[in-house]
């Protein structure tokens, strides 16, 4: 199962707090795995190509400095762990309340 679609099946079945996310979401230059557009925070699913990889901290800095929080998540977390991913995306939530 493609790992993104996992995690959009698992936000859309469990919705936190009643906040919406959109996937593939354009910003700056970049495409988000998933966004809430309303709290400004994006979630985004790394592989291991992603390990140690200097454009990820550099998006991560651009997509910052726009004023959204970014989240990052290992596929495998994904995969090993769905809930426990959804639980940390709702105490990210939880904070800008």
């Amino acid at each position: 199962m493609d790992i993104e679609r996992k995690l959009w099946t698992n936000l859309r079945s469990h919705p936190i707090l009643g906040i919406r996310f959109v996937g593939q979401f354009p910003v700056a230059y970049y495409i988000a795995d998933f966004a809430c557009r309303e709290d400004m925070l994006i979630v985004e699913l790394d592989g291991s190509q992603h390990d140690d990889n200097p454009y990820d901290a550099s998006r991560t800095t651009a997509i910052e400095g726009l004023g959204y929080r970014v989240l990052r998540f290992w596929n495998r977390d994904v995969i090993g762990n769905p809930e426990g991913v959804v639980l940390a995306i709702e105490a990210e939530l939880m904070v800008a309340i």
